[in-house]
């Protein structure tokens, strides 16, 4: 209730939905995959640095695999696959 009126204020740019609420809307629309593609690299590259967490202390070696290229194949494939799906399905059903 303090605070609902402001923040509309803020986010909208005014009283009303207007230019100004249109213009910053679309640019979190275009800016948020990029950021969220800037933060899941940083995660993997951190990831890649430092390895996993082992909270049981257990010898995880035995285990390990390298990230590339067996995880790299795996996520490309499900990438073309999802991008075969979407595909058939604008092509199918435009």
């Amino acid at each position: 209730p303090y605070l609902g009126t402001s923040i509309v204020q803020w986010l909208w740019g005014g009283f009303a939905v207007d230019n100004a609420t249109l213009n910053r809307f679309f640019t979190l629309h275009f800016l948020l995959p990029f950021i969220i593609s800037a933060l899941s690299m940083v995660h993997l590259i951190f990831l890649h640095q430092t390895g996993s967490n082992n909270p049981m202390g257990t010898n995880s070696n035995i285990d390990k695999i390298p990230f590339h290229p067996y995880f790299t194949i795996k996520d490309l494939f499900g990438f073309i696959v999802v991008l075969m799906m979407l595909t058939m399905v604008t092509l199918m059903d435009p």
